[in-house]
């Protein structure tokens, strides 16, 4: 029997019972007692910002988040009959689910950041967290996942709180999920299928849901199960489906594996289908790097405020809600520096902890504006307990993808709601880091000259005097080149800049 935790400081002390009804079920999770052996109850979500804080002026009217949340549920006005004996049980209603973590001696915080993750996950999955636990192992086990033992004091929990969902907070094998199941007596799902099911929700797109459905099939296919007729094998021979005769003798093939076989064929069709889109991305890449168009890919940790930073530099009004992965699909917006040169801005998807190798392969294309960036805004949660985490987790994804060697800007947002101390250690993080707010502004202006230094320079440098007939080019030069120095003169424009190559072919017979 292993030794019990130790509590949180706020969660020792005794509660009335007032305090173990409360509405809230996170106020009600943290007003329990840590009663059971080797096990921790976790804190709140902090994945997930305060609504009085997670909006700002700069994000439009957004009226896909107005859509998104136009179907609510009104509490207290079933009229549902207590006694379903005759009547067809139809209820709707949202699914209660109990989270459950493993974790090793000293990464206890780590363990209870991911768990307060999950909850947020779930919670814009569209579950209520009723509970959560973590037990302290070495190593998960490979039957039950948490255990024999505690696998049946987590059926008591289940019950108790009348949970009809189980989500462990790691990705489970077939047999661990079925076995542990077996034993709580209610689905068992993974982080990875709640992910999977967030995408699914938010994926507006074809492209974007082609990859989602991709991911799911890749992730389903190796965790079929069968049971009774789906293990049956077809009758051949006469006996045979519609009396087929002969030529249909044999062992037949089982649904399952018929199942296997429509789910490699789906796929297939979905992988031409995300290659048949890669000219259309391919022709737009191709006609900004002709005009020599520099591009800027924001990339960073779900809900680190990515959406709202473009809306903030370029007024796209593109979708900004306090979830996870809200935006999936890339969304790329014009934006011109201080002295008139142009570029690129693209929102990317964001990424999470243990994110699915599935949905990195699935979403591989939509990355390519990532590693085909001449920088990278790398923007942090400034709010969030654990920057170094995001950090890490969202440069691995870009080791992943090929975009180690672009430039890197890290962006800390929210800066906000962070304090002058926290401020001082984010700097020991990151020094060269900028600190914005995309809700109140701070910041923005010197993100502005950060990115304007960073963006690369036309290779060409040259000296011309343009005719005035010839005023387009000039105006080519401002769009599309650095200007150094203008002056006009009796034959024309002289102007001394860095222009793209293709630029300076037109500009040659004028050329000092």
């Amino acid at each position: 029997m292993t030794e019990p935790t130790s509590s949180e400081p706020d969660t020792t002390s005794p509660r009335d019972d007032a305090s173990e009804v409360s509405a809230d079920p996170i106020e009600r999770v943290l007003a329990r007692v840590d009663a059971r052996s080797g096990v921790r109850v976790f804190g709140a979500a902090q994945a997930l910002q305060d609504d009085a804080t997670a909006y700002g002026s700069d994000d439009g009217e957004q009226w896909d988040r107005e859509e998104r949340h136009a179907l609510r549920r009104v509490p207290g006005l079933s009229t549902e009959l207590e006694d379903v004996t005759e009547v067809e049980y139809r209820q709707l209603r949202l699914e209660n689910v109990v989270l459950v973590g493993v974790y090793s001696q000293g990464s206890l915080v780590d363990a209870e950041n991911s768990l307060r993750e999950l909850a947020a996950l779930a919670e814009t999955a569209g579950a209520v967290v009723l509970d959560g636990v973590l037990q302290r192992r070495p190593h998960p086990d490979p039957a039950t996942y948490l255990g024999r033992g505690k696998a049946e004091e987590l059926k008591d929990l289940v019950a108790a709180v009348g949970a009809d969902t189980v989500i462990a907070d790691t990705e489970l094998a077939s047999s661990q999920r079925r076995a542990l199941e077996d034993v709580v007596k209610v689905k068992v799902i993974d982080r990875t299928a709640v992910i999977l099911d967030i995408f699914a929700q938010h994926a507006k797109t074809r492209e974007g849901k082609a990859q989602v459905e991709l991911a799911q099939l890749e992730y389903l296919l190796p965790r079929l199960r069968g049971w009774g007729e789906s293990m049956s094998r077809q009758a051949g021979g006469q006996v045979g489906a519609g009396g087929a005769g002969m030529g249909s003798r044999g062992p037949g093939e089982t649904k399952i594996e018929l199942d296997r076989r429509r789910i490699r064929t789906r796929m297939a069709q979905l992988r031409r289908q995300i290659r048949d889109f890669a000219p259309a991305r391919d022709a737009k890449r191709s006609e900004r790097k002709r005009n020599t168009i520099p591009s800027v890919a924001i990339a960073g940790y779900t809900n680190a405020g990515k959406s709202s930073l473009l809306n903030r530099l370029t007024s796209a009004g593109v979708l900004v809600e306090n979830a996870l992965f809200a935006t999936l699909d890339a969304t790329v917006r014009r934006a011109e520096t201080s002295d008139g040169r142009v570029y690129t801005l693209a929102d990317t998807v964001g990424f999470v902890r243990n994110l699915p190798h599935q949905l990195v392969e699935a979403f591989r294309s939509t990355l390519e504006e990532v590693a085909d960036a001449d920088v990278l805004l790398h923007v942090v949660d400034a709010h969030h307990p654990d920057p170094a985490g995001q950090i890490a987790t969202v440069r691995d994804v870009m080791g992943e993808v090929g975009a180690r060697e672009v430039p890197e800007i890290v962006v800390f947002n929210k800066a906000d709601l962070v304090d002058d101390d926290t401020r001082l250690v984010l700097h020991g993080l990151e020094p060269k880091a900028v600190f914005v707010s995309s809700r109140t502004g701070e910041g923005i202006d010197e993100l502005r000259r950060v990115v304007e230094e960073a963006l690369p320079l036309p290779e060409v440098e040259l000296r011309a005097v343009v005719p005035y007939s010839r005023g387009e080019l000039v105006s080519a030069i401002h769009e599309t080149g650095h200007l150094i120095e203008r002056r006009h003169e009796s034959e024309g424009t002289f102007v001394h800049a860095r222009v793209g190559a293709r630029l300076a072919a037109e500009l040659e017979p004028y050329t000092l």
